[in-house]
């Protein structure tokens, strides 16, 4: 084939690739998730296990060791067969606590400690370079394939340095763009799963239509070739090296075993990317058939490589040199893609996985200490900061697997690389393990285990394979990869039993033992959530992650659960437990710990709480479930009744000085105009005075005017007797006349402005005159209150899903007391003194009205840093207003 059409055919297969990870981003914007969590795509996800070591590599590790290449897919098997529980268990556990990757799990384990994550994350990134550059290194070899003149491929060497540059660069690219998109809650990604199912399938069709062509048409079929295998087999230049070695299919296995669930990209699709435990009935039985189908033609393929290529060939290339010294071009492409598509899944979940979990235990928490700063105060844009933090890892991940390639040669047979990432992953399943299993299970004995079987694998297995050191030799009759294997996992094993016994954890480290082994809700103690005064810059730290919208949708849903009205909900141990696993989603448990309790000013526990945890938990029956569901629907009751009340306490209070502001307001002007008219009675007033004092007059029958018109307008509204004019309006003109009107409030204050103009420019059909109404309130209101010493008004414009708009007006100055929020669309409310001159207070029950008339609302925005307010219009106004219009008309 030549290498042109090569170069063309894999840039196709990448556009496919990125279209379909856009398309299934977009399907999952927009609520299409159905199809994207089917079981099927869940089982294809799994196979990212399946990368160039087991396409390429397991070839050449059935030419070199026989059959010892299927222990890379017993272990897994094992796994889904045999221990399914646990894999259920797991998918639960990370969902419940809305874990991130397999460092986040262990640190919300042992206490939340973000420490041992972070160390946890230097194994992760030591252990997967290698596997990295692996995966770079087939793809260059591939490549060269193509690109040599000797069609069998004989002593080739390794791929070029740019070919491999050039891979890494194109899958960063890709990651960043479907892998960084968005700072989810949940740390899901349809896209990129998408794409690695299908290059699942593709890599599965490959595999099996090259073993087909081996079978079918270099040999006589499945006798032919059996017999073909059992004289490779007694062929004495091989049989040493085929022999079964019971002690390294045991190792072998062990560690496949524990990759499946401890590599970080496996952890990311088969625990993160799970929409629940129930994909694993499917995945149980479907994953080990794909790694069977996967496996099924690898010793043909081997033998047959060994017969009919020449002697210095490349067994690693097995795949692609039989087709092409056999003239299959399109057979040759069909695979060359398989390999690619394995290839490129690995480095794209991996690079995914590792840089979620260097940002959230790395860059994030370092960047936090050292720009510390007392809660409230922090108004910089973290989710932001975290997205570029990942960007800058996938480049990093990605980069290091690159220079590991350029500095080993490419020299290093694939298998033996993925062995070097396999074993030191391995290192995590003891404490994992340990974990999810025993109570007694702490952070002491954690580290203990990790150190220890992180330098001995460091020793005896990582150092080795890049040259440095000599790997252990025991004696003739044990292997030394087998050896250094027990050595590492026995020792991670018994120290972290040892210290875990003879160490106390801390109370909060218990209290998560006890939600992990139990599998129970997590519970934080009462005395974490004082002073309802934190809500607020609970929102605000929560902002500064999601994004204002997601946060505000949270803090309603939560505020709407309890039976409250608003954004702020009260600081209950559920509310606030339920925060931090969502912030856990985004940032990792132990950063979103310290956040939630840097921001909620939470209090230590003590062993005493932890006893009387432990035995809730214990009488957690069935009885107790009715009536914790039972008491929580009393509570929000209560709460609604409580809110009410003291709503209504309030406005009592604020109708009494309504009431006298208002014979205030009315008799000030009255008594003027009744004053100077009588002095108009005059015969001898001078006619300049007379003006004056008849200019007066003017003013007080204006202002009475005014509000007499502010209380029938409310009075109209109210009763629903309100016609509408409709008309279709540009809001980028509605605005610009609103600040022109509000401009003469307090002339003397020069106002920043900060619009979007090109997101204004939406077309609106509505009452244009009351909107203008609402508009003018809310712009005057910040023109008279914003107390910032350089004041600005931010006004921004959004068009929902939905369709209509959403107006935000924000100023920067202290706004809106929290306790005052609720009130201030009251028609008694008046933030200031009720008791000093002023206005009466009606503006913003006028413009809620009016906006209730016009199908839309206004609502205040706690959190955004200075009194904010949203105005939403519909698409169109109501029906009714529509008939009221038309009514009108004669």
């Amino acid at each position: 084939m030549p290498f042109r059409a090569l170069v063309a055919g894999c840039i196709a297969y990448a556009v496919l690739m990125f279209a379909v990870a856009y398309a299934a981003d977009r399907a999952a914007a927009r609520g299409r998730v159905r199809w994207l969590d089917h079981p099927l795509i869940y089982t294809l996800s799994l196979s990212v296990y399946c990368s160039a070591w087991t396409f390429y590599g397991a070839v050449g590790y059935a030419t070199r060791s026989g059959l010892e290449f299927a222990t890379i897919y017993l272990g897994p098997t094992v796994v889904f067969a045999g221990a399914w529980w646990l894999l259920r268990r797991l998918v639960r556990l990370a969902r419940m606590h809305h874990v991130t990757s397999i460092a986040d799990l262990i640190s919300a384990r042992f206490g939340k400690s973000n420490p041992l994550a972070a160390l946890i994350t230097l194994i992760s990134v030591i252990a997967a370079t290698p596997y990295i550059a692996l995966q770079l290194q087939s793809v260059s070899l591939s490549f060269q394939v193509f690109a040599t003149e000797a069609a069998d491929g004989a002593a080739l060497q390794a791929g070029s340095g740019a070919t491999a540059l050039g891979v890494a660069a194109g899958l960063a690219l890709f990651t960043i763009l479907f892998g960084t998109r968005n700072l989810a809650a949940d740390e899901r990604h349809h896209g990129v799963v998408t794409a690695i199912a299908l290059e699942a399938v593709v890599k599965l069709l490959a595999f099996l239509a090259l073993g087909v062509f081996v079978v079918w048409g270099l040999a006589d079929g499945p006798a032919d070739m059996l017999a073909r295998i059992a004289r490779s087999a007694e062929d004495p230049a091989i049989a040493e090296g085929w022999r079964l070695r019971p002690d390294r299919w045991t190792a072998l296995i062990v560690v496949s075993g524990a990759a499946v669930v401890t590599l970080p990209r496996m952890f990311q699709v088969m625990v993160v990317e799970a929409a629940d435990a129930q994909r694993l009935h499917v995945a149980g039985w479907a994953f080990p058939a794909y790694l069977f189908a996967m496996s099924l033609f690898v010793l043909p393929i081997a033998v047959m490589g060994r017969e009919l290529l020449p002697a210095d060939a490349n067994p690693d290339l097995f795949v692609l040199t039989l087709p092409a010294s056999a003239d299959q071009g399109l057979l040759a492409f069909l695979v060359f893609l398989g390999g690619f598509s394995a290839a490129t899944s690995m480095v794209v979940v991996c690079a995914i996985a590792l840089s979620t979990m260097i940002s959230n235990h790395w860059i994030v928490p370092g960047w936090l200490a050292l720009r510390r700063r007392p809660s409230g105060e922090e108004t910089e844009n973290l989710r932001g900061f975290v997205l570029n933090a990942r960007r800058l890892s996938i480049l990093a991940v990605v980069g290091a697997g690159w220079v590991y390639h350029e500095a080993s040669g490419g020299a290093a047979a694939l298998a033996s690389m993925g062995l070097v990432a396999f074993t030191g992953m391995a290192q995590v399943l003891p404490a994992m393990l340990g974990g999810l299993l025993w109570r007694g299970a702490n952070r002491g004995g954690a580290y203990a285990g990790f150190g220890a079987g992180f330098a001995l694998w460091m020793i005896l297995i990582f150092l080795p394979s890049i040259g440095v050191g000599n790997p252990p030799t025991v004696s003739p009759q044990v292997d030394s990869l087998a050896f250094s294997i027990f050595v590492s996992l026995t020792a991670n094993t018994l120290i972290f039993i040892g210290f875990s016994i003879f160490a106390f954890p801390d109370p909060v480290e218990r209290l998560q033992g006890l939600t992990f082994v139990s599998a129970v809700e997590p519970i934080r103690h009462s005395r974490t959530m004082r002073g309802e005064d934190r809500a607020e810059p609970l929102l605000a730290m929560t902002r500064r992650v999601w994004g204002s919208d997601a946060a505000l949708r949270f803090f309603q849903a939560e505020a709407a659960a309890q039976g409250k009205s608003g954004y702020l909900p009260d600081l209950t141990m559920d509310f606030v437990t339920r925060l931090e696993r969502r912030l856990a989603g985004s940032i990792g448990a132990a950063t979103a710990h310290a956040m939630v309790e840097r921001v909620a000013g939470g209090g230590a526990l003590t062993v005493s709480d932890l006893l009387q945890v432990a035995d809730e938990a214990q009488r957690a029956k069935q009885e107790a479930q009715r009536l914790e569901s039972a008491t929580t629907e009393l509570a929000r009751t209560a709460t609604q009744l409580r809110e009410a009340n003291d709503k209504l306490t309030a406005l009592s209070v604020q109708k009494d000085a309504f009431l006298s502001q208002i014979s205030h307001e009315l008799r000030t002007p009255m008594t003027s105009v009744r004053a100077f008219s009588e002095i108009l009675m005059t015969p001898d007033l001078s006619e300049q005075d007379r003006a004056r004092f008849a200019g007066i007059i003017a003013t007080e029958a204006g202002r009475l005017t005014r509000l007499l018109d502010d209380l029938l307008d409310l009075s109209v509204l109210e009763s629903g007797r309100a016609q509408l004019s409709v008309s279709v309006a540009n809001l980028h003109d509605l605005i610009s006349r609103a600040l022109d009107a509000a401009s003469a409030t307090r002339p003397e204050r020069v106002f920043t402005i900060d619009r979007d103009m090109p997101a204004e420019h939406v077309p609106v059909m509505t009452d244009t005159d009351r909107l203008l109404q609402v508009l003018i309130n809310v712009i005057t209101n910040s023109r008279k209150y914003c107390d910032a010493a350089r004041p600005a008004l931010k006004i921004r414009v959004q068009r929902p899903a939905s369709g209509g708009a959403q107006i935000d007006i924000i100023d920067n100055g202290s706004g809106i007391e929290g306790s005052r929020q609720a009130l201030i669309f009251e028609k008694f409310s008046r933030l200031n003194d009720p008791s000093r001159a002023g206005g009466a207070g009606l503006g913003l029950a006028i413009c809620r009205e009016i906006m209730e008339v016009l199908g839309g609302g206004i609502t205040y925005l706690p959190g955004q840093g200075g009194a904010a307010f949203r105005i939403t219009l519909p698409r169109r106004p109501p029906a009714g207003a529509a008939v009221a219009q038309d009514q009108a008309q004669p």
